[in-house]
């Protein structure tokens, strides 16, 4: 069975999807492409498929698409979700899912009205090796309970449109997804520490993010988006008898003029090749008939309801609760 994918948004990640799709991807083809710039629109479709469409909502009323991308700007992330599911058809949405935790509750309200899961949001690090490694050592129980995870995550320069939001909503967003995932736990309260801000950048950039999870784990977050010499994603989990340390994937070890090493990519996407790849094969297995797969409407929503939390934190100085609504059935 061949699932027939729609694509809204041809940017740089839908771009990079559509790419993963049709050359990565078993039992999916690409149909169809619509973003706002028409031009870019019909280059992502003259080298990976597809015809062009006018606009996102003719992409998803398409008969001849069984599934759609939604990799468009944030502010359109909830009105194309919610037309997918009017639609009956599978959406895998970037994050994040909605701008606010109301809107991601108006999606699960409207999915939780069909009685089944056709939502996946990118959070694509659970399919990462390392973190699944990872998740899989701490559930063996081999190190005992968890204690403490300590997350790294560094850009080499941040858009000129970043803001100290920013680096809560759209970039640690990533570790407020995988710590509940990994740790399989919510978190109780966000603290946000701002320590000397680095003199290239007009922002308060680092941040360090603290997670108290919900068991008394401790998350610890460090968020610099200007560190100059490159892509770089870290994590250490720390349990009762031994850690577990992600280990970044790269090709060769270079040993040379009394250095030894290995370089940093320049985005995320070389770290995260074989994430992207496995999410979207497991995306398009599920689309084909097969069990739900990665993270759900209810994790967007979690994860937005941190970020909500952590902007708190940040503009009070203050520890912030999280709060969540009660959780349906569906998500269980």
């Amino acid at each position: 069975m061949t699932i027939k994918v729609g694509l809204i948004g041809a940017g740089v990640m839908g771009g990079d999807h559509a790419r993963i799709l049709s050359t990565s991807v078993g039992g999916a083809e690409l149909v169809a492409v619509s973003d706002a710039d028409r031009a870019r629109a019909e280059a992502v479709a003259a080298s990976y498929g597809g015809g062009v469409v006018a606009d996102a909502e003719a992409v998803i009323g398409n008969d001849a698409v069984d599934a759609v991308i939604v990799a468009s700007p944030d502010p359109t992330h909830k009105p194309l979700v919610l037309a997918c599911l009017a639609a009956g058809k599978p959406v895998l949405c970037e994050k994040p899912l909605g701008l606010t935790t109301d809107e991601c509750l108006e999606i699960i309200a409207a999915e939780t009205a069909l009685g089944k899961r056709l939502v996946q949001v990118g959070f694509m690090r659970r399919f990462d090796p390392g973190y699944v490694a990872m998740k899989t050592t701490l559930d063996s129980g081999d190190l005992g309970q968890a204690l403490m995870l300590h997350c790294v995550h560094r850009n080499e320069t941040a858009a000129s449109y970043t803001t100290s939001e920013n680096m809560i909503a759209n970039t640690a967003v990533h570790e407020m997804d995988i710590a509940r995932w990994l740790l399989g736990t919510d978190v109780a309260r966000v603290t946000v520490v701002t320590p000397r801000p680095t003199r290239l950048a007009r922002m308060q950039d680092p941040q360090i993010l603290l997670f108290h999870m919900t068991d008394g784990v401790v998350v610890t977050v460090e968020v610099f988006v200007n560190c100059q010499y490159g892509y770089d994603v870290r994590g250490e989990l720390v349990c009762e008898k031994g850690t577990a340390t992600l280990t970044p994937p790269h090709d060769i070890t270079l040993r040379q003029a009394r250095h030894d090493g290995f370089g940093h990519p320049a985005d995320w996407r070389p770290r995260f090749a074989e994430a992207y790849r496995v999410e979207l094969q497991a995306w398009i297995d599920a689309a084909a008939g097969g069990p739900p797969a990665g993270a759900s409407a209810w994790d967007g929503y979690a994860a937005t309801a941190v970020a909500e939390a952590g902007l708190a934190a940040l503009k009070s100085g203050a520890t912030t609760e999280v709060t969540m609504a009660d959780r349906p059935g569906l998500y269980d």
